[in-house]
């Protein structure tokens, strides 16, 4: 008798964590239960995905969307359509909303909101402060907690941890990786009159150098050492701290962003202005240079968006007073595909730069690979389309890109989460169903 599934995707190239293989996937109660020819096997729903491949589900680990107290740039319900649209199937969401997600209540608050009305599977990270350093290592372990933020340089937001001897008590507390915003506040301090004097967002990676990154990361891992606790570089820009990195993966794993892997000043900031402006910012094209050779030794190990929303009229505000961040997760994919057709990576390092990588890093359970027994979701692409992204695709409350009117060659056409089918061919399907991303108890987050 032949088999029933509640989902089959027949026809696909599937990339599995043995090579692409053509197969067909075969889902029940949200998780894979067959790969291989189901041609005699029945189901609910079938995708058809002759032509396309089928990768595991991107997870993009570092978003802003903005709810609570900032709803007029973004929410979890548009910030995760977003999400769906361009192909991702689960977010960690970061805490700089208002107010700031420091306490047991705010995280678990979030995930309230995120209900019934979230379309992606989504974890929030906790912010460290001074004043909650005694909870953390307790409510790290709250369930669909993605882990610790530290802010080490001000960004969007009030949370900031600046100083040594506090930053060595967050590292101290619990065992969750730690993620960290690396710029050196003291320095940026001492430097803002260059961007205030410039009065152009051309200054901003003049005011944020590559010393201010670099020096911040230093600081963290000596910390990281002597406490000897796992930490998460975010958002890595510069070719010194790549260098810096490549000789602490013991203790550090790296990120770096579709936005800082294709664009480069100053050319940026005279074409796009202050819709170029970031933290840490876009810079020089050596730089660049530098994140990609990081990509092809192994130093970067995951992909995150850094999805941060502001409105048309907040980012039209004279720089500096213009605040910093940009969309990003909806044009996460099909950036970095163009690239792969572009032949500056292959599908296969993509694959592990967008799902088997944050599973690696934050220990996230049943996720990261197409795989038996592991959560249904997959981002189903096509290598081969050729798509202009615009404003107009663009969900996000916000409704603009810095990429709008940039051409690519790679396109998602489908997202399933846990084998519901959430965007299929530029349109979001039935209603939200994201859950909170589920994390192994043994956590390795301290080192040996």
């Amino acid at each position: 008798m032949s088999r029933t599934f509640d989902l089959i995707i027949r026809g696909g190239t599937v990339v599995t964590p043995g090579g692409s293989i053509h197969a067909d996937i075969g889902v029940v109660d949200g998780r894979i239960a067959a790969i291989g020819g189901l041609a005699q096997a029945g189901a609910a729903a079938t995708v058809d995905a002759a032509g396309l491949h089928v990768l595991p589900g991107v997870i993009d680990t570092q978003v802003h969307f903005r709810e609570p107290g900032l709803e007029h740039k973004e929410d979890l319900s548009t910030g995760t359509a977003a999400a769906a649209m361009g192909g991702v199937t689960a977010i960690f969401e970061m805490p700089n909303t208002k107010p700031s997600t420091t306490t047991a209540a705010e995280l678990t608050d979030k995930l309230e909101r995120a209900r019934d009305r979230a379309w992606t599977d989504h974890a929030f990270f906790l912010g460290a402060a001074a004043d909650n350093i005694a909870h953390l290592a307790e409510w790290e372990r709250i369930p669909g907690c993605a882990g610790i933020k530290v802010f080490m340089g001000s960004s969007t937001g009030s949370l900031l941890v600046e100083d040594d001897a506090t930053l060595a008590r967050v590292l101290d507390q619990g065992t969750r990786r730690v993620a960290v915003h690396c710029e050196d506040e003291e320095r940026l301090a001492q430097r803002k009159h260059l961007a205030e004097e410039a009065g152009h967002p051309r200054a901003h990676h003049i005011w944020r150098d590559a010393e201010t990154a670099l020096k911040a990361t230093q600081r963290l891992i000596r910390l990281a050492e002597a406490a000897g606790r796992r930490v998460h570089v975010l958002h890595v820009t510069t070719a010194e701290e790549m260098a810096f990195l490549a000789d602490h993966k013991d203790l550090a794993t790296v990120e770096t962003t579709p936005q800082h892997l294709t664009l480069a000043a100053p050319e940026c900031y005279e074409q796009l202005g202050t819709f170029a402006q970031m933290n840490p910012p876009i810079r020089e094209s050596r730089h660049r240079d530098a994140l990609w050779a990081a990509i092809a030794d192994g130093t970067v190990d995951v992909l995150g968006s850094d999805h941060a929303p502001h409105t048309v009229e907040e980012k039209g505000q004279p720089y500096p007073k213009s605040p910093s961040g940009m969309t990003g997760v909806q044009t996460l994919v099909p950036l970095m595909l163009d690239h792969v057709h572009a032949g500056r990576l292959s599908l296969e390092r993509f694959v592990d730069l967008t799902s088997a990588g944050a599973a690696r890093i934050y220990g996230i359970a049943g996720k990261g690979r197409i795989a038996l027994g592991y959560d249904a979701d997959f981002t189903l692409v096509d290598l081969k389309a050729r798509h202009t992204i615009t404003n107009r695709w663009i969900v996000s409350r916000c409704g603009w890109t810095p990429f709008d009117g940039r051409k690519v060659t790679g396109w998602p056409l489908a997202t399933i989460v846990r084998g519901h089918i959430v965007m299929r061919d530029g349109e979001l399907v039935g209603d939200p169903a994201g859950r909170p991303v589920r994390f192994h108890e043994a956590y390795p987050g301290r080192h040996p």
